[in-house]
């Protein structure tokens, strides 16, 4: 399955959710910001309808009553996920996402081995609107979106990648990685068959994440290990 102007896949239906009980990882808390290493399968914020209200900010809710959402990852995603205590605090850090100052870094397993050791993929991304909540590329009308990828080493499956999003579109690495036939594994939405079975999760981690304090404007440089 390659998609390339389209989705291949009608239907979807997704399983039933089912989010790790694990406790939190807290990975940094002060006054003002709170960030998690938030699991595989866990909401980032609550889904639709009450079977899906267990969710990352309800978690943390419970440790600070006072976290807003700043971004959100996929909920097969893990990794680094920020949050922001108090309003102010949530438009700084937006602000940083919105102008490109986070630097974001991700892991993937991915099928097989790009043609090239590293590489920019810029390809525009818009929403499939008959095959929500998948995404397709798109030349003509969708959003310009750039995602720079280096080969770190391999897996008995393909090759290990570091991912830098240069953009933050909807399932931008997952359909990146697609669009050039290395599927990420694990991916219930753009991976191959023989991409899917072979791990029971998706294999993408956002495993570092820098940027500045809005308080005292110092640079976090913050990590979360791989966990497969």
């Amino acid at each position: 399955m390659l998609l390339a102007e389209g989705s291949l896949i009608t239907n979807h239906i997704a399983p039933p959710y089912c989010p790790p009980t694990d406790p939190l990882e807290i990975i940094y808390d002060d006054p003002q910001i709170l960030v998690i290493n938030k699991p595989s399968g866990l909401l980032s914020v609550p889904g639709r309808g009450p079977g899906k209200a267990d969710c990352a900010i309800s978690r943390v809710k419970n440790i600070h009553a006072d976290v807003l959402t700043v971004h959100r990852l996929d909920m097969d995603t893990s990794g680094l996920l920020i949050f922001a205590r108090g309003k102010d605090v949530q438009r700084a850090l937006s602000m940083q996402f919105e102008k490109g100052q986070v630097t974001k870094r991700y892991i993937a397993n991915v099928w097989g081995e790009p043609d090239e050791p590293s590489g920019l993929i810029d390809l525009p991304i818009l929403i499939d609107w008959p095959n929500r909540p998948r995404q397709k590329i798109d030349h003509e009308t969708g959003k310009p979106s750039q995602t720079k990828y280096a080969i770190d080493g391999n897996h008995p499956h393909g090759a290990r990648l570091i991912l830098s999003p240069l953009t933050g579109r909807t399932h931008q690495l997952r359909i990146h990685l697609a669009a050039i036939r290395n599927p990420i594994l694990g991916d219930d939405l753009y991976a191959s068959e023989e991409a899917l079975a072979v791990s029971p999760r998706l294999c993408l981690h956002a495993d570092q994440l820098s940027f500045k304090h809005p308080l005292t404007q110092e640079i976090l440089n913050l990590s979360a290990p791989c966990p497969f």
